[in-house]
């Protein structure tokens, strides 16, 4: 798959599981370990791990298995490593506490 078809991918399968404020980071100019960054919000311990753990088993479905998934036993931010994209679940506080759209000082686009 495509980074840009990845991207497709795993948003859509965030939007299965009610994920909020889903924000998409290109972050190729400024990292050399992926192309994109999505990052999302969870509402509880349990949706982080449900929306992390579905995206890993529906990766691996259509053959595409994650490099790795960290995160889904504490609950508060979850990730999931598909090589040109990473996906970043959290909770709304720990979103508010790292800012990581603020970090990589990217201007969200899908």
């Amino acid at each position: 798959m495509q980074p840009t078809e990845l991207k497709d991918f795993v948003i859509d399968k965030i939007e299965d599981l009610k994920a909020r404020d889903i924000v998409v980071l290109d972050v190729s100019d400024r990292s050399d370990i992926t192309d994109f960054m999505v990052v999302c919000t969870g509402t509880s311990k349990t949706h982080v791990r449900s929306i992390a753990e579905h995206v890993g088993l529906e990766a691996k479905r259509a053959d595409f298995a994650p490099l790795g998934i960290e995160g889904t036993q504490d609950g508060d931010w979850a990730l999931v490593d598909l090589s040109s994209v990473v996906l970043h679940v959290m909770q709304e506080q720990t979103r508010d506490l790292y800012q990581l759209e603020k970090l990589w000082g990217a201007k969200p686009g899908n």
